[in-house]
């Protein structure tokens, strides 16, 4: 990269991996800026953390993400060299919620977002996984991506998202609100 800026999207296109530009609008785009929110959104929570793991999960996760973008943005002829998230990082993600689970233990009620900052930022961190996973999910239905586990791994990633907010509030040593008083 040479510079900051290339004016190629000047036009209201973008490039995809392989031939061809899409409009910016367009539901592959709109679900690929998703995902984008979803890494930045977790580099905040990572910042954030006080469980000592956290880091090194969430740097993974990011990554995993960044493979699913380059799995998303690639065209049809292209997508096969681009497809690295599979089942095995699903079972790495469950792995991960099952640790983090031991240490926090799971409410039997909705709880409310905002008892620590690093807990709220994966709140939020957490619902823009969920809006992922249904920009995915329309991709999915519509025959533009056939990965199925890429759906699976954001289902996960959510999961792991409200554990670690959990266990972020216990480490801050604030008792999560439930929602019903």
């Amino acid at each position: 990269m040479d510079s900051f800026y290339t004016r190629t999207g000047d036009d209201g296109k973008t490039g995809q991996l392989g031939p061809g530009r899409l409009p910016k609008y367009h539901r592959r785009m709109e679900a690929l800026g998703t995902l984008d929110e979803v890494s930045a959104s977790l580099g905040l929570g990572r910042a954030l953390c006080k469980w000592p793991q956290a880091g090194i999960v969430l740097v993974n996760v990011q990554r995993d993400l960044y493979a699913i973008m380059a799995e998303v943005a690639a065209t049809p002829e292209n997508v096969k060299h681009f497809r690295s998230v599979d089942q095995e990082r699903v079972h790495w993600l469950e792995s991960q919620i099952d640790v983090v689970a031991a240490l926090a233990p799971i409410p039997n009620e909705f709880i409310l977002p905002g008892d620590s900052l690093s807990g709220a930022a994966l709140s939020v961190s957490r619902t823009i996984v969920r809006r992922a996973e249904r920009r995915l999910s329309e991709l999915f239905d519509k025959g533009e991506l056939d990965n199925p586990t890429l759906l699976q791994y954001l289902n996960r990633l959510s999961s792991l998202c409200f554990a670690m907010e959990l266990l972020e509030n216990k480490l801050a040593g604030i008792p999560t609100t439930l929602a019903k008083s």
